[in-house]
């Protein structure tokens, strides 16, 4: 796997990255010191314009759009204490690409390096090969889009699992509720998908190979962010990481791309 750029960036970065320490009572942002709070955005600009280099030269098959977008939400994130967001892993998932490609990253930020680029399934609601409905509703099996806290593991049906805490008010909010999590299935085939033309798909989780389900369960577990991205046009506008306080906003990273014109999907 490749290493990130250098220590010496990595170590400037994180400053930016991981928000000071502020008012444990606080259930919104730390507070911070008047002359570091006006400088915020600025600092959060640059964090993630630095931590997308990084991740870019670490997974370089990834859309560095959907790096650059994956980063932000991580910045605003880690500005809730309550989401219990870990400022050192981070977990990437583009479902504006086919299930038969690779699709989702793991990164170790503190160890600089890309720990896993993964086939990932959807619902099966969602889409064939390529998905085009998601949602947030139970029964609906359809996969979910936006930030999540990957949280703790168990022993269910589908053997080791990981739930998922979903960020995003209206959008992933009901993920533990329905069961969305992280858990290996042998439909997860490359090989037979290569011959069906899409990887089998899941009740709504985004389930991966099972030799690698427990490693990449265990890397993540305990509040990696996970960000499962779509150009939904819905859910970019609306998104409480990319278009909230301290989101910055999803246009000016799609603007210059192609996946700006995708309308996006239906969602219900």
């Amino acid at each position: 796997m490749k290493s990130f750029v250098s220590a010496a960036r990595w170590l400037a970065l994180a400053p930016l990255l991981v928000p000071a320490a502020g008012n444990p009572s606080s259930s919104r942002s730390p507070a911070l010191p008047p002359a570091i709070s006006a400088a915020a955005p600025a600092a959060d600009a640059a964090a993630g314009h630095d931590l997308t280099g990084l991740l870019a030269h670490a997974a370089p098959a990834a859309s560095r759009e959907v790096l650059q977008l994956a980063a932000r939400a991580m910045s605003c994130a880690l500005r809730y204490p309550e989401f219990g967001v870990d400022p050192h892993r981070l977990g990437v998932i583009d479902y504006s690409r086919p299930s038969t490609e690779p699709r989702l990253w793991v990164f170790d930020l503190a160890g600089r390096k890309l720990l896993f680029e993964e086939w990932v399934a959807h619902g099966r609601n969602s889409g064939e090969n390529l998905t085009e409905r998601f949602s947030n509703r139970d029964g609906s099996y359809m996969t979910s889009l936006g930030g999540f806290t990957a949280q703790e593991t168990y022993m269910g049906g589908n053997g080791y699992s990981l739930r998922l805490r979903g960020l995003e008010p209206g959008f992933n909010d009901r993920a533990r509720d329905r069961a969305i999590v992280i858990h290996g299935a042998p439909y997860v085939n490359p090989a037979a998908a290569r011959l069906q033309g899409r990887l089998g798909r899941s009740l709504g989780c985004p389930a991966v190979r099972p030799a690698v389900a427990r490693h990449l369960i265990d890397s993540i577990q305990g509040g990696t962010f996970v960000f499962a991205y779509y150009p939904d046009r819905e859910w970019l506008q609306g998104s409480r990481l990319l278009s909230g306080d301290c989101g910055g906003g999803a246009a000016p990273v799609l603007a210059a791309s192609k996946e700006a014109d995708v309308p996006g999907g239906a969602r219900n």
